[in-house]
């Protein structure tokens, strides 16, 4: 019984079947996806001195609206992450995509600072919800043995694109104003709709663990997209009273503990992350560089970044998550507040940069990693855009903690500031260390009574 069990079990045929084309194709869009919000992400950074020269606008209005994705993918993380677990994740990804193109379309026709960041708070809903739902997709659509490969090369998106990005917009910003920033992005959010619409199915995982009428047939349907075998049956069912629910994120003490633990984890390894992506180009300019070549070290970060999380998606291949995961988020605190050792010349910071984008994104390969495994299918994007958006908190208040320290103790002590600011990952690799790392959904069959196979 149960090997005819296992044999019927979609998620046991996607993790032990070869990567097929298909599958990778999948896991292809996913990185588009990442690429496209994190061109989104930082459109507005690339438009800011456009933005500010036209309107005269203070920074700190300036800052208010950079940050305002930020807080819309926190909340968009929460909101439209959980979707994904009851609508599906091919639908949520649509409806993010909507909602993040419509964002884009309407800032590139704000007409004022405060307009500019009610659209960037709607376009920030949209990417939050879509990072939950495309690490679903690529954790359901890729066997166990590259699955750890696939989460970096998902994951790498994110700084692939915001290098591409800057490259575009070197382009773009020569002949038009900062407003093509913003629909070049709506363009390129609206182009992937149709991708995803034809080039990505439904997750069998998420029929199995729904179960919803006609599910055998749509879980056969995604699988022979795949490109895998089918089912003739289904697994044992679970009984009603043992039905999972999506709030056991929280209620089932061993759900729970991995909630908080990753969510508060990555909230205090982003707090160091975004120091550097935020306030690296400022600080270079501080020490006497042309704010030109202060901003290449924005796309030497990503560049890092791009590097790291591939190589990383390697290392968890060979040695699995937590301790490579643990390595990289202590090294990458000590590259922080190491961060500046080589400022006497501009090849220095970029080469720091590149060095904290490498370490710090590899080390967020290994989260995306750890949601993927530590959360059962039927509320892995609701798991997912829960911690994603605690982690928000970290980003969002990253640049302004950051901002009071050097008020408090000098913009020449960056020293000391970012020995504080490296803390956050320290704080990180601590609650990895103590993380009870499983596999989500072998937990929770393991440790419910089955009824009768239908």
């Amino acid at each position: 019984m149960a090997s005819l069990a296992a044999n019927n079990d979609p998620r046991e045929i996607v993790n032990e079947s070869p990567m097929t084309v298909r599958m990778w194709i999948v896991v292809a869009i996913m990185v588009l996806l990442n690429a496209n919000d994190g061109f989104d992400v930082l459109s507005s950074a690339f438009a800011a001195p456009g933005i500010s020269a036209e309107w005269g606008i203070p920074r700190s209005e300036l800052g208010i609206m950079l940050g305002a994705e930020l807080v819309g993918m926190g909340f968009g993380s929460v909101l439209l992450g959980g979707l994904a677990d009851r609508i599906g994740r091919k639908p949520s990804i649509i409806l993010c995509l909507i909602v993040g193109g419509i964002g884009m379309f309407l800032a590139s026709q704000a007409g004022g600072v405060w307009d500019l960041t009610v659209y960037r708070f709607i376009t920030g809903i949209g990417i939050g919800g879509m990072l939950a739902s495309i690490n679903a997709v690529t954790a359901e659509c890729s066997n166990k043995k590259d699955r750890g490969l696939a989460m970096a090369l998902m994951v790498i998106g994110y700084p692939l694109g915001a290098v591409l990005g800057g490259l575009v917009a070197a382009e773009l910003l020569q002949v038009y104003t900062w407003r093509s920033m913003f629909v070049f992005g709506g363009i390129i959010t609206v182009v992937c709709v149709p991708l995803v619409l034809l080039l990505v199915p439904e997750s069998p995982a998420y029929y199995l663990a729904t179960r919803r009428e006609g599910a055998r047939d749509k879980i056969n349907k995604s699988l022979r997209f795949l490109g895998l075998r089918t089912i003739d049956g289904m697994p044992p069912e679970v009984r009603k009273e043992d039905q999972p629910k999506i709030t056991d994120i929280l209620a089932k003490p061993a759900l729970r503990k991995v909630t908080l633990l990753l969510g508060f984890g990555y909230m205090f390894h982003t707090f160091t992350f975004y120091y550097i992506l935020k306030f690296a180009p400022q600080i270079v300019a501080d020490y006497g560089y042309d704010p030109s070549q202060a901003a290449t070290v924005l796309v030497w970060a990503n560049i890092g970044g791009t590097v790291g999380g591939f190589i990383f998606g390697f290392f968890m291949k060979k040695w699995d998550i937590k301790g490579p995961t643990i390595i990289m988020l202590l090294l990458a605190a000590i590259a922080v507040a190491a961060f500046g050792i080589a400022k006497d010349s501009l090849w220095g910071w970029r080469m720091a940069t590149f060095c904290t984008g490498f370490l710090t994104n590899a080390a967020i390969v290994g989260y995306y990693a750890a949601y993927a495994r530590g959360f059962p299918a039927y509320a892995r994007a609701t798991g997912t855009g829960f911690v994603l958006g605690i982690g928000r908190l970290g980003a969002a208040g990253s640049p302004v903690i950051a901002g009071l320290l050097f008020t408090a103790l000098g913009n020449d002590q960056l020293l000391p500031v970012s020995i504080i600011m490296a803390l956050g990952s320290v704080a990180a690799a601590v609650m990895f260390f103590v993380l009870p790392l499983k596999d989500g959904d072998k937990e929770f069959m393991d440790n419910i009574p089955a009824g009768e196979a239908p």
